[in-house]
Formats: C-alpha cells, structure tokens, sequence
C-alpha cells in the first residue's frame, strides 16, 4: 500500500519537545493516533510510555516543490546510467534522511532531437514518471512521491510529451522554463557558455552554434508551447509555476497565466512584483548557504532580509534544505517563521491542506532533530506517524 495510505494503529506520544508551532516555539508533546496528530500539549513532563524527545527539535515534515535530485542518482558519474527502480529507492531515502516527508520529484518534459551540440537533453519524463509512481503505489518507498513537470519550452517535443500525462499521474506542479541563452538565469551568457562547456565538453565554436540554434529554436515554438504548458497545468489539476522571472514584466504574464509560484526569480525587482502579485516566491537552499547564487543571481539571504523569500527548495542539495532553514531563523532570531518556508508554505503554495503543521487532524508528518555548530541533525522522520528514518 502508498505511504500516502499506510499508517500505524498504535498511538504514539513524543514528549519533552521544542515544538515548532504556526507562530512560536513553545515546549510541549505531541500525541499521534491513526497517522495523525491527535492532540498537543504544553510542558516539559515525559508520560509513561511516551518517547523523551530530550528538547530536540520537532517540526512538521518537510515539503520539498522543487528536486532534481533523483537524476544525480540516475546517472551517478558522466556516462554511468544506474538501475531505476534503485536509483528511486536511494534517491527516497536520502530525502527521508534529511527530513523530507513529501516532495514533488522534478523531471523535464521537452527534449531536443536535431541539436547540433550533443547536450544530452533526450526523451524520459513518461517512462521517469512510471517508474516512481509504480514504486509510489508498490509501498516501496518511505515518503510521499509527487510528479512537478518542468516544462522546457525551448525543445523540440514538448507538447507531444505533456499530452502523454493525465490526472491519474499525481502531477501537482507544472512549471514554464525558458532556458534560451540571453535571458531569465542565463542573462550572463558567460554564465551559461561556462556551464555547457565545462558539463558537455564542446568547443568555442560548437558552443556559439548551439545558442543560435536554441535562439532560433525558442523564436519558432516558444510562444506556442508556453501556451501548451499553461493548458497542461490546468488539465491536470496541477499548481503553475514560473521560472527564473527576472524582470517586473515577466512576472506579469506570470500573473496573467495564473501562476501560484514563481521558482528562483533571479532579482529583487521580479520578486517585489510576484509578492503584489500574490506569487509565491521560491529560493534555492544551497543559495542560502553558499551565500549566493551559483549563477550571478540575486541572494536567497538578501531577499529573506527584505521579506520577499516564502519557500526554500533544497534544488540540488537535499540536505541544503533543513540547513537553509534553521540558518533563516538563526539570522532572523525567529525559528518558527523560518521553519514555515519548508513547511506551511510549501504545504499552501501547492495546495496541500493536510499537512504542513503541528495542529490536530493533520497528518503526524514530522522531523526531530538536534543543532550541533548550526547544523542540523535529523533523531528521527516520520510519515503518516510511522518512523522512516
């Protein structure tokens, strides 16, 4: 049966915790009857039978929008395709292990079939997506599995691939990305020149080809397929996302399409313009701890200090992404709000309203953990109030 379905009968009481509420910290325990969480209480008093959290930490499970992350197990080194169906199982774990209890697995829709530069960019989404949602609906995996579609409108197959996805396949986020050299993260080209070349291994010339055939490429289809993708996202039921806006304009068609989240917008300018138009904004982890932005962008950091950052996606880096958090709220002096951009607000910008909180009736999905040096510890991750990790 789905972890999404599977839970524990017993009763579970975690006691003598720092409970991560919706507007404060407060030591307390938390009862979990039937996968959800039945009741909570305040004060430091461990019951007989109950677990002694030892004042860790304990905060709704995170919610992961954004993650790549399986491909990195997919195709550990250049070359090296590893099994799928272990791959996912690895790929579920590790997300476990960092506190992770629903994620939204990213898979690109769109390949390029005549490119002239070998990139790599080859057809996989549907065959992806069976994989994960098979072992999803098999009870193989530990947490809950969720399809986000990126949607490359700068390829050559994109609205055949879409069509091949309906509502049975758990697609909760479509997101529009527009990877043309030029503009949004690759206003830089250099930026962009040095991340093909030194990733793929072509020549000065072969990399100059390769931008006028995308830029051609993007004139002749994009338009029509950022259509495509915005009817996709509503066909399926799915939340619509932008990529990389960079620009006050950008985010208005943004707005105009009917986008809940806007992905990495890469200044402050675009940020400021989807917080007045009701536009989620999400920022990258490892931006956070890094310091900035591995493209030249804006600073996840400097938008949270002029309060325009609402959800952190881990990206690259799952375990960037409880580490992001409590860095937030270390800065900030205010744990629980931090806290909120990996739980509450992910929960809302996607539409899930069963999790994403420490409150009674939703789903007993949540993470212990300790600090050591700023760094979190996960002590223990559970899903549906089964211990996965």
């Amino acid at each position: 049966m789905p972890k999404d379905h599977r839970h524990s009968a017993a009763e579970t009481v975690l006691a003598n915790a720092r409970l991560v509420l919706p507007d404060e910290i407060a030591t307390g325990s938390l009862l979990i009857r039937d996968g959800r969480i039945a009741a909570i209480d305040r004060g430091s008093a461990v019951p007989r039978g109950a677990v002694d959290c030892e004042g860790d930490w304990l905060s709704p499970g995170l919610i992961e929008l954004h993650t790549d992350n399986i491909e990195r197990h997919i195709t550990p080194r250049p070359k090296v395709e590893w099994p799928h169906a272990a791959a996912i199982v690895a790929h579920d774990a590790e997300l476990a292990g960092c506190g992770i209890t629903t994620v939204f697995d990213a898979i690109r829709v769109g390949s390029l079939v005549n490119q002239p530069v070998r990139t790599g960019y080859r057809r996989y989404a549907r065959a992806m997506a069976d994989e994960i949602l098979s072992m999803h609906a098999a009870g193989a995996l530990r947490i809950s599995h969720r399809i986000h579609l990126r949607a490359e409108t700068c390829s050559e197959t994109l609205m055949e691939e879409l069509d091949e996805f309906g509502v049975a396949d758990r697609v909760g986020i479509v997101s529009l990305m527009d990877h043309t050299p030029g503009q949004r993260q690759f206003t830089d080209i250099s930026k962009f020149e040095t991340y093909i070349r030194s990733k793929h291994g072509v020549s000065k010339e072969d990399f100059d080809r390769y931008c006028d055939w995308l830029t051609d490429l993007h004139d002749r289809v994009g338009a029509r397929h950022e259509a495509a993708s915005v009817a996709a996202a509503r066909r399926l039921g799915a939340v619509l996302a932008s990529h990389d806006d960079t620009t006050a304009q950008q985010v208005a068609v943004s707005k105009a399409h009917c986008a809940r989240i806007a992905e990495f917008p890469t200044t402050e300018e675009a940020a400021r313009a989807c917080r007045m138009a009701g536009i989620a904004v999400v920022m990258g982890a490892p931006n956070v701890i890094r310091g900035g932005s591995h493209s030249g962008n804006v600073a996840a950091m400097d938008l949270a200090r002029a309060g325009l950052l609402d959800v952190l996606s881990s990206d690259y880096v799952p375990a960037a992404l409880l580490q992001a958090a409590v860095r937030l709220g270390e800065a900030a002096g205010d744990m629980a709000a931090a806290l909120a951009t990996v739980t509450a607000a992910p929960a809302r910008a996607a539409g899930l309203d069963d999790r994403g909180a420490l409150a009674p009736g939703l789903r007993a999905d949540l993470v212990r953990f300790a600090t050591t040096a700023g760094v979190p510890v996960t002590r223990g991750v559970f899903v549906l109030g089964d211990r996965v990790a």
